[in-house]
Parts: C-alpha cells; structure tokens; sequence
C-alpha cells in the first residue's frame, strides 16, 4: 500500500509538472494542444493494442465521447495560455476553483440536491479568490483564464463520470483525445488570428520543444492515466481525489522551484491561495463525513 500511495502522489507531482512544462516549450498554447493531443492518440492506440481492449463501441457514443474531447482541448489551451499570460503559480490558483465548479454545477447536471457544505466551501473559494484578485489585479487575465479553465475541466468530469459506467477507461480516453485533437485543429486559426493576428503556424517546435511535449503526451497523459487507473483497483476514489486535489499545492512549490516565482508574488496571494487550498482539501473529508451520518441515520 505505501507504494501505491506513493505511486498516487508521483501522478499528482506529474499533473502538477503540466503548467511547468507548459512555460517550458516555445510554441502558441494551442499548437501545444494538437502536439500534445496527436502523441497522446497515438501512445493510447498503443495502449490499447497491448492491453487487447476493444475500441469497438457505437458510433452516437464515440461522437459524444469526441465532444466531450473537445472541452479538453479549449481547457488545455486556456490552461497554458493562463500559465503565460500570468505565471504557474496564479494559474493554478485558478485551476483549484475546480472543485468548486463541481459542486455548482453537479446538482443542475445530475439532479441531486444541492448540499450546504458545498454552499459555504464556495463561499470560502470566493472569499480566496477575492483576495487573490485584489492584491494580484496585474494578473487578472491570467486568473480568469485559469478560471474558466477550471469550469471546463469540472464539465469534463461530471460528462466523463457518465462515460466511466458504460465503457472502458482508456477507449473513452482515445475517442476523447482524437476529439481534442480534431477540435484544436478547427481552433487554431481561430486562436492565432486572436492572438497573434494571422491564421498560420507560428513556430514549429525544435528539438528540445518536442523532448518536453513527448514527456507531457506520453508521461504526464498517457502513462500517468493509466497508472491512476490501475491504482483504482487497490486505492479507494475518496483517497485517490483527496490525493488528486493536491495537484495545485505540487504545481505552486515546482513553480517557486523553477522560476522562483515566489519572488514575484505578494504574501496575499499565498494567503489567499491557501484559503482556496483548505477549502478544496477540507470537502472530501466533510463529504465523507456526511454520508457516513446519512448512512447510520438510514440504520437507525
């Protein structure tokens, strides 16, 4: 167990290494996205012939699937372009609203009551954001980047949710990432006339770009996915989310360790940060508490 824990956690620090990388290579967000969505069919294609999982499923799914793949694509986009238009350390500040983008549109997606912890952890990612906004107002670009990131990747998530019951994780994965790849093939023009105001390919990527966008297709998707998966199998989902929320706190200490960003920042937005932080941390805990007492008052 203690392996897989720490198994758990080096999956985490892998997610977390994404804005890293992100800030590493020297091509536009979006061209970064097709890069990286393109190796990770191809690395899941090769998963799949070596595991023998079938990819065979209807075709109205795997074209629900594909949409669904298209929302990755714009997070990914928005996620490393917020990672540049501010820095790491405010991206994934943003990113940590995650859990509470959930939390709000969980109820209206899957028809569930709406439960008052999650009302008043929101209000405490708000108070959080609010101080972050206040005393960081030269990145508020990149924060409402990473926030609306965050918005997208928790849509993903309650629609993969769905996906999840009926068919096998890493076909789902597949069809998701020719989806993503197909969307960031229509975005791209979109995208650079935006920002960089014509519709070409801005910069192809040398070799040292293509060595960190292999390492963020192949490790930080297609390997560290399916080692999530398999830990599944052993760890509990309560263990594996508290763990996973911890992916902002790795993200931030990588950025100080990188591009020591904490030089850069006020201690308001660490305080405020760590207001978001205890926030995302405390909900599992509080969640589980809450079904448990549900759970005897249905005994009782």
């Amino acid at each position: 167990m203690f392996r897989d824990y720490l198994q758990l956690h080096f999956i985490v620090l892998l997610w977390g290494f994404t804005a890293i990388l992100g800030r590493l290579i020297h091509v536009p967000s979006s061209e970064l996205v097709l890069y990286r969505t393109l190796l990770a069919c191809l690395g899941l294609f090769a998963l799949l012939l070596l595991r023998k999982e079938t990819m065979l499923i209807s075709k109205n799914a795997i074209i629900k699937i594909m949409f669904t793949g298209a929302l990755i694509s714009l997070h990914w986009i928005l996620f490393f372009e917020a990672a540049r238009v501010a820095n790491v350390s405010v991206c994934l500040a943003g990113m940590a609203t995650s859990s509470l983008w959930t939390a709000i549109l969980e109820p209206f997606i899957t028809k569930r009551p709406i439960k008052w912890y999650e009302v008043i952890l929101g209000l405490i990612v708000i108070l959080g954001l609010y101080i972050v906004f206040h005393f960081e107002f030269q990145y508020v670009e990149g924060l409402v980047m990473a926030i609306f990131s965050a918005l997208l990747a928790s849509i993903f998530s309650i629609t993969n949710s769905k996906f999840a019951l009926r068919y096998n994780h890493f076909t789902i994965t597949f069809y998701e990432m020719i989806g993503a790849f197909l969307a960031t093939v229509v975005m791209i023009p979109t995208y650079n006339i935006l920002v960089n105001g014509n519709i070409g390919f801005q910069l192809l990527p040398n070799f040292k770009d293509w060595l960190y966008i292999g390492i963020l297709a192949i490790v930080c998707t297609v390997y560290a996915y399916s080692v999530a998966v398999e830990l599944m199998k052993r760890i509990s989902a309560f263990a594996i989310n508290l763990t996973v929320n911890l992916e902002p706190v790795y993200g931030i200490l990588l950025a100080v360790l990188f591009f020591d960003e904490h030089n850069s920042m006020t201690k308001e937005f660490y305080f405020g940060t760590l207001i978001i932080l205890l926030a995302v941390l405390i909900y599992p805990s509080i969640k589980k508490w809450d079904e448990k007492r549900k759970w005897v008052e249905e005994k009782l």
